[in-house]
């Protein structure tokens, strides 16, 4: 069962670059607080039934209350120029629709997006500087950003790319695997 405390402390904060992660944090923070499904579908409780009990009425009303938090929560993680674009909607579920309607599922935006990855991709290169764990890092880091918006890309395409761009003092471990394992 969630945690029945509700945190004013956002994780993050909304912009237009970062707002891959941050749908993806906001769901667990919302989730953690069983604030999500009013998010995703909007609906109110059912109206409490005749000569309710004491503790019905305050399920009811804390069941009421959760929509007025997580439009308050939402209202705190995203920056104030976004903020402009929500501050009408009154319900939780009417502002992050509007969030992804505008940020995220605009086809022009979603394409630039995953076209600027795919080209971060492609020229993410390991520096004689970097130890493997960081190269290694900062290529996990592309392709979840790559696969948050629903773009594929294949574990061969990646296996290449890290074969590809390894350090040449690791040329002999690289002829290794590829001579004893099965790359595909």
């Amino acid at each position: 069962m969630a945690s029945s405390s509700y945190s004013s402390t956002a994780p993050s904060v909304f912009t237009v670059e970062n707002y891959v992660f941050l749908s993806v944090k906001i769901k667990a923070y919302l989730r953690a607080f069983d604030l999500w499904e009013v998010v995703e579908t909007g609906r109110d409780p059912p109206p409490l039934r005749v000569d309710p009990t004491l503790t019905q009425i305050k399920h009811h009303s804390k069941e009421c209350a959760k929509k007025y938090k997580a439009l308050s929560y939402l209202h705190q993680a995203i920056s104030d120029v976004i903020f402009t674009r929500i501050m009408a909607c009154e319900i939780a579920k009417e502002a992050w629709d509007k969030l992804k309607e505008e940020i995220h599922s605009s086809d022009k935006t979603r394409q630039m997006l995953i076209l600027n990855l795919i080209r971060d991709f492609e020229v993410l290169r390991m520096k004689d500087s970097k130890l493997v764990k960081e190269y290694s890092d900062g290529l996990n880091k592309t392709i979840n950003q790559i696969r948050l918006p629903g773009d594929e890309l294949t574990d061969m395409s990646i296996v290449e790319k890290v074969l590809a761009t390894l350090l040449e003092r690791f040329e002999q471990k690289i002829a290794s695997l590829e001579d004893f394992k099965d790359l595909s």
